[in-house]
């Protein structure tokens, strides 16, 4: 950034106990009235300089000599003042002697401006972020200092040397020896861009190394339990009772429309009496930390029921007696092939069940779908309002009805 006034000479300077003899020539480099010293470590005689002109007098060849070494030294100060101009930095004395002394730049790293957004994120935790985006974040930055070392061979990465062939090499290391799949990766680069984004806003970086880059996600298609699989699901009978658990809990998702992290952690507390006089879900989602109120249907009302004595469930202080998510997941394999279902069943499944098969297929409508999925927008529900062949289906034969009145 520009200054307002800006000045430099040199002067010859008497050092203490020095009386007489040769001088040591000074640079006094002033800007905005603030000014400071450098010594060039060159010699001069004082009945051989000229104050006003700040130069050697005379044409011998030492005074050629130290004037020439004097106007190179003039010139650097004002490349020095050019550069810090053109990174858009403050031009200051003090700068100005870092860029001479070669000390211009602060060596700023990836990793290490990853870590300090992290450790705020932390302390914003339950204020501004949830607990699951500060894990998202974290990962990321591991995934960062992974491939660094993978591909460049050192603990970290100069902001200065970011470019888009690390990004678009970033992206293609996440989803080959990190196995990401594309909208995974591309979460993971967001997180980057965040980082990144910070170094341009604070003129640490001069370009976006992700311009170019796209992170686009892909649409995923959602296969959510048909009612006809729900009722089998429902209605079979399992001798292992860790199975039969297992399957009231994820029928449990399906009537609540809960992830599983939100499920897992709701407390008996959490069960509250409506405005209605019924029981409801009044609890905030772990992911987003959004608040999410369910009116409970009867089938949920009915697992409940049956856990309400559980001894694991009573000590805990919570609804369900929910195992590992690995666990859980493992065990609905069995319960799908015990089934007959061929569709590959988590929670995110039960989740999908909750929003299209029970709610919106059952004409409930999208903005209240919405809420009580705890979206902040909109916009994230009509992705499962758009694979609702049924729903298309029923909507279709009555406009079909409307026109043979017509």
């Amino acid at each position: 950034m520009l200054e307002n006034s800006f000045g430099l000479f040199f002067y010859l300077k008497t050092t203490k106990n020095q009386k007489e003899g040769l001088r040591y020539v000074y640079l006094r480099i002033t800007v905005d009235g603030k000014y400071i010293d450098l010594s060039t470590k060159r010699l001069c005689n004082p009945n051989r300089w000229s104050t006003e002109a700040g130069r050697a007098t005379g044409n011998n060849e030492a005074a050629r000599t130290l004037n020439a070494y004097l106007d190179t030294l003039t010139s650097k100060v004002f490349q020095a003042r050019k550069m810090l101009i053109d990174d858009d930095k403050h031009v200051t004395a003090e700068t100005l002697k870092n860029v001479l002394l070669g000390k211009s730049t602060e060596k700023r790293t990836i990793l290490e401006v990853f870590e300090h957004h992290n450790k705020q994120m932390e302390a914003l935790v339950g204020k501004e972020f949830a607990p699951l985006t500060l894990k998202r974040y974290k990962t990321a930055r591991e995934h960062t200092q992974s491939f660094i070392q993978w591909k460049y061979k050192v603990d970290d990465f100069l902001i200065s040397d970011l470019d888009f062939e690390f990004i678009s090499e970033f992206s293609f290391w996440l989803k080959t020896a990190r196995g990401c799949n594309h909208n995974s990766a591309i979460k993971y680069m967001s997180n980057l861009k965040k980082i990144v984004l910070i170094c341009v806003n604070n003129k640490w970086l001069k370009k976006d190394p992700f311009q170019g880059f796209k992170l686009t996600k892909k649409e995923v298609v959602k296969n959510p339990l048909s009612r006809e699989e729900l009722k089998r699901l429902t209605e079979k009978v399992f001798e292992v009772e860790r199975i039969s658990q297992v399957r009231d809990i994820f029928l449990f998702c399906c009537y609540t429309g809960l992830a599983y992290v939100d499920v897992k952690h709701l407390k008996r507390t959490d069960i509250v009496i409506g405005m209605d006089g019924d029981p409801w879900i009044d609890t905030t989602r772990q992911k987003t930390d959004a608040p999410t109120r369910i009116p409970l249907l009867p089938g949920a009302l009915e697992i409940m029921d049956r856990y309400k004595d559980d001894p694991q469930c009573s000590n805990l202080g919570v609804v369900l007696p929910v195992l590992s998510n690995q666990k859980m997941n493992a065990y609905l394999k069995e319960i799908a092939s015990l089934c007959g279902i061929s569709k590959t069943l988590t929670f995110h499944i039960a989740r999908h069940t909750f929003a299209t098969t029970v709610t919106l297929s059952n004409k409930v409508p999208i903005e209240t779908v919405s809420k009580m999925l705890g979206h902040r927008s909109l916009k994230q529900t009509m992705i499962y309002a758009k694979i609702l062949d049924i729903k298309v289906s029923e909507d279709m034969k009555a406009l079909k009805e409307k026109l043979r009145n017509f």
